[in-house]
């Protein structure tokens, strides 16, 4: 390639943010309608899938609840949004927080997996009204601590 076709190429690729780090965090609810979908293909797919596309996040699954937060470049993250949005393994989904990052928080993993259980219901009660998970009532910033707590109880274990 050339100098001058590199140079337009660079600068193309900055006009779309692809040099842009982006975290999103959102919720939905589980569509128990698709109940033979296991927990672990979901996981399985989004590894493999985040992997390859560069997206690196956590997410945390309940039998009502979907809650993730994913990072990566703005343009694969505002395509990966629009597939979640029709995707019929839950539905509602609302974005919480969308923001520009200078680094990444889940960089070890192409996709954390947390699960909110009795182990850690004083968490759910610390950053929520009531001992039960449910990501609505919570705000963008509880859901932020939340996550980082049971990330940091899963690092411990």
């Amino acid at each position: 390639m050339e100098l001058a076709e590199r140079s337009e190429s660079n600068h193309l690729n900055l006009q779309h943010g692809e040099n842009i780090i982006i975290r999103l965090t959102y919720i939905s609810c589980y569509n128990t309608s698709n109940a033979n979908i296991e927990v672990a293909r979901i996981l399985e797919q989004a590894r493999r899938n985040n992997e390859r596309n560069g997206i690196t996040g956590a997410l945390v699954i309940n039998e009502s609840y979907f809650l993730q937060v994913i990072e990566g470049s703005r343009p694969i993250i505002n395509a990966l949004l629009q597939k979640l949005v029709k995707d019929d393994r839950h539905f509602s989904l609302s974005v919480v927080e969308c923001h520009e990052i200078e680094q990444r928080r889940w960089s070890k993993w192409s996709m954390q997996y947390l699960k909110p259980s009795d182990g850690n219901k004083e968490d759910v009660l610390k950053f929520s009204s009531s001992a039960t998970f449910n990501p609505y009532l919570m705000s963008a910033t509880q859901i932020r601590l939340f996550i980082e707590a049971l990330s940091k109880h899963q690092e411990e274990q």
